[in-house]
């Protein structure tokens, strides 16, 4: 199995930083996308940033020039740095995971974090 561990959230006033962490562990082969996703109550998860195994990156406009997303491949992690952070990112945030268990050709799973949450707020 494969699990996806956060850490990093919290309460920060408008204008503070958070900086997200995740680590995967597990029958892992080799992780093609990751990335942060948030939801608040009622809606559904929406993107924030994607970083791909060749450093391609995505970002939710509303996030660019504030956040930036990075990963560790050797540790099967990867970052949310969150700056200049404002109430309407509070949300809980996900790690999200794009992977293959076995280097054969084979299916690609995603997989989940628990979720963290940021709150912020003065």
């Amino acid at each position: 199995q494969v699990q996806l561990v956060e850490a990093g959230g919290g309460l920060v006033q408008p204008g503070g930083s958070l900086r997200l962490s995740c680590a995967a562990s597990g029958s892992i082969s080799s992780i093609l996308v990751m990335g942060w996703y948030s939801q608040v109550p009622g809606n559904g998860r929406e993107l924030v940033a994607t970083i791909t195994s060749d450093g391609i990156l995505n970002y939710a406009d509303s996030v660019k020039g504030r956040f930036t997303i990075s990963r560790d491949n050797a540790k099967n992690a990867v970052y949310l740095q969150m700056n200049s952070l404002k109430p309407e990112d509070t949300a809980v945030y996900y790690c999200n995971a794009e992977l293959k268990r076995t280097p054969i050709p084979g299916p690609t799973y995603i997989y989940w974090g628990q979720g963290t949450q940021v709150t912020v707020s003065s």
